[in-house]
C-alpha cells in the first residue's frame, strides 16, 4: 500500500458522499482510505459503512466517544499501512489527478518530508477562488498562519511518526495543524506546495462561526506562543501571538470578508 488516506468525520452525511466518490474518482489507485467517525450525531457512520461494504480498501473505525479532530487523526493513524499518509476533509473534494501528482512529487523529492497544495474556495454553492501558499514556506511564515493548507497535504509515514501525529488537548481542539507545523520545523523537516489546486475547500461564513468562541482563540494562542519558543522565532514576530484574539474581537462577518479579499499566500 502506497497512500493512506486519513479523515475524520462528524455529522458530515450530507457530504461525506461527495468526498468520497472524488477519493475513488483518483487516477493513482493504490490507495487506502481510513475514516473515523467521532460520535455523529446523524448518520454519518452509516454512510461511511455503506462504502467501506463495496470497497475493501476504505476502512470505517469510531471513537467510544466525542473526541475532536487531533485525537481522530491519531486514530486512523494507528491503521494506516501506507508509505505515504494524505489528509481529506469530509466535506471537500479531491480533483481527479490530486494523490498522482503528490505521489509523484514524494517520489523523486526525498528532501521533502510533504508535498501540499491549492485549494478551490467553495462557499456551498461556487468555488469563489483559488488560493496557493508559497513554495517552499520557512518557517517564519508561521507568524502568518499555515503554511500547508491542511486538507490537501500528503507526508512520509515516518515524518508523522517522528512527529508523533497530532497533540491532543485542550489548545488543540482547533488548529492542531498549525501546532503540528510548529513541531514539523522545530525538527528541521522542509515541505512544498505545488502552485496548482488539488481539492476544493468547503469554506463559508458558517465556517467561522464554529472557531469563534473564546476557549478556541484562547487555545490557539498558546499554541502560537509556545511554538514560537519551540522554534525559536525572532522576538520581532511575537507580537503576531496577538493574532487571535485581535481576530475574536472584530465581528466574523467582517473576518470572513478579509479573508476572501486577502489570503496568506497569493491569488489564482
Amino acid at each position: 500500500m502506497k497512500v493512506s488516506i486519513i479523515m475524520g468525520a462528524y455529522n458530515t452525511a450530507p457530504t461525506l458522499p461527495v468526498s468520497i466518490e472524488s477519493i475513488l474518482q483518483q487516477t493513482y489507485k493504490d490507495w487506502e482510505l481510513i475514516i473515523c467517525d467521532d460520535c455523529s450525531k446523524d448518520n454519518t457512520y452509516e454512510v461511511a459503512l455503506s462504502y467501506a461494504k463495496n470497497y475493501s480498501n476504505i476502512r470505517v473505525i469510531r471513537n467510544e466517544k466525542n473526541s475532536r479532530l487531533a485525537y481522530s487523526l491519531n486514530h486512523c493513524l494507528q491503521y494506516a499501512q501506507g508509505e505515504y499518509v494524505a489528509r481529506m476533509d469530509a466535506d471537500d473534494f479531491c480533483l481527479p489527478d490530486r494523490l498522482a501528482k503528490q505521489v509523484a512529487f514524494l517520489d523523486t523529492h526525498p528532501e521533502f518530508a510533504v508535498v501540499g497544495g491549492g485549494v478551490m474556495l467553495f462557499d456551498g454553492k461556487v468555488v469563489k477562488k483559488t488560493i496557493f501558499n508559497p513554495e517552499e514556506p520557512k518557517k517564519e511564515f508561521l507568524a502568518r498562519g499555515v503554511p500547508f493548507f491542511h486538507p490537501t497535504i500528503m507526508m512520509r509515514k515516518s515524518v508523522y511518526d517522528i512527529l508523533e501525529g497530532y497533540w491532543v488537548s485542550d489548545r488543540t481542539k482547533r488548529g492542531q495543524d498549525y501546532d503540528m507545523w510548529f513541531r514539523f520545523y522545530a525538527k528541521g523537516f522542509r515541505g512544498y506546495n505545488l502552485q496548482e489546486p488539488l481539492l476544493r475547500y468547503h469554506d463559508s461564513l458558517s465556517d467561522y462561526a464554529k472557531k469563534s468562541s473564546w476557549d478556541m482563540t484562547w487555545g490557539a494562542t498558546k499554541t502560537i506562543w509556545l511554538g514560537f519558543r519551540v522554534c525559536k522565532m525572532p522576538l520581532r514576530f511575537y507580537p503576531w501571538v496577538l493574532k487571535p484574539i485581535v481576530s475574536w474581537l472584530l465581528p466574523k462577518k467582517l473576518i470572513y470578508i478579509i479573508h476572501n479579499k486577502k489570503h496568506n499566500g497569493k491569488e489564482n
